[in-house]
């Protein structure tokens, strides 16, 4: 089509305006950071972008972006100027009917966890994905998927259970 948009851009188009959100909450819950967040969506976009033509199941359109998602995550976990440079961003808007008091606290606990585990969870009950889907998510074994879920929720038992008594321990005063 000469001077307009071709099928492939108008495709790609619809695809990004209908997912975007999603996947930036999705990186969101990856990282705890709303700029970290749009620069990881923005990567994992650009690289269904490049691959676009490529992709022969539209309906595995969502698989692709969340595997490139979750990778960008782990390659930036990776890099020691993220190490270093950490902002502070404010929670999301919390969805009506929610405890924000147990979301934040949920939220502060998962980012404790180390990089992997927090893909794993976030793959496994965020996105529902079963062990196998996870795995190729991750590009990992099935058995690394079940090891860091168990250490993932293990932990976030411990946080969480932690950070409940000491809430309840300051009421007393």
């Amino acid at each position: 089509m000469p001077g307009g948009e071709s099928e492939d851009q108008r495709q790609f188009r619809e695809y990004f305006v209908a997912r975007q959100q999603a996947v930036r909450r999705t990186a969101y819950v990856l990282c705890g950071d709303w700029h970290w967040a749009d620069d990881l969506t923005q990567t994992a976009f650009m690289r269904l972008a490049v691959a676009w033509r490529t992709v022969r199941d539209r309906e595995a359109l969502d698989a692709f972006v969340r595997t490139c998602l979750v990778r960008a995550y782990l390659a930036d976990v990776r890099r020691v100027w993220r190490r270093r440079e950490r902002s502070v961003a404010e929670p999301p808007e919390h969805a009506h009917g929610d405890d924000p008091t147990s979301r934040v606290a949920f939220t502060a606990a998962l980012r404790r966890l180390p990089a992997r585990q927090r893909a794993v969870l976030v793959c496994r009950f965020y996105h529902d994905l079963d062990v196998g889907a996870t795995a190729a998510t991750l590009g990992c074994s099935a058995g690394t998927v079940k090891s860091q879920t168990a250490r993932g929720l293990a932990k976030l038992r411990e946080l969480i259970g932690a950070d409940d008594a000491m809430t309840t321990a300051g009421e007393g005063r």
